[in-house]
């Protein structure tokens, strides 16, 4: 993980990239890198250093080489790392763990609510987080929410209008229906 950050530490400096711009054309000295970006001496030798820790640019004999195989493989190893998707259990039939895996980020929270039927998956997910045979005050059942999205108030009327959580008619209780009780 320090590699990689020390790889987009080092990628994030303009000067940084122009430097390896430059190299990519042909070998250099410091002088001539200096000279040729119009850098001062201590800011090129500042970054071909820091270049060369991270092993994006060679020295022999004072003359700096971009190197391509190791740019390669950080960029290969690196930033083409799939990003981590959240894992469904595998109980759930392949539709619902596609709709999970697109729609969840890898904590468990909702990147984005979608529409039906797509929903319908999203609150079956989140009504396991309620347990039967105990009621929730609404601040409960928000709080519960609010670890998944920040909508609380349309994920809990969503959840209601699911027939997945019923409430009293005044907010006051909430509690999880069992299937055949709707």
């Amino acid at each position: 993980m320090n590699e990689m950050l020390d790889f987009v530490k080092a990628m994030s400096s303009p000067d940084r990239l122009r430097i390896i711009g430059l190299l990519s054309q042909e070998s250099a000295t410091r002088a001539q890198i200096a000279e040729r970006l119009n850098l001062s001496v201590k800011d090129s030798l500042t970054h071909l250093g820091f270049l060369e820790f991270v092993g994006a640019v060679t020295q022999t004999d004072g003359v700096f080489t971009l190197n391509n195989d190791k740019l390669a493989v950080l960029a290969k190893e690196k930033l083409a790392e799939s990003r981590p998707s959240y894992t469904p259990t595998e109980d759930l039939d392949e539709k619902s763990k596609k709709v999970l895996k697109a729609h969840l980020n890898v904590d468990g929270s909702i990147k984005q609510i979608p529409a039906p039927p797509k929903l319908q998956v999203i609150l079956n997910y989140l009504v396991e987080f309620f347990e039967f045979d105990k009621n929730y005050t609404e601040r409960e059942v928000n709080t519960i929410l609010r670890r998944f999205n920040e909508d609380t108030a349309g994920l809990r009327r969503d959840l209601v209008d699911a027939g997945m959580l019923a409430r009293k008619s005044d907010g006051s209780r909430y509690w999880r229906v069992k299937a055949g009780d709707v």
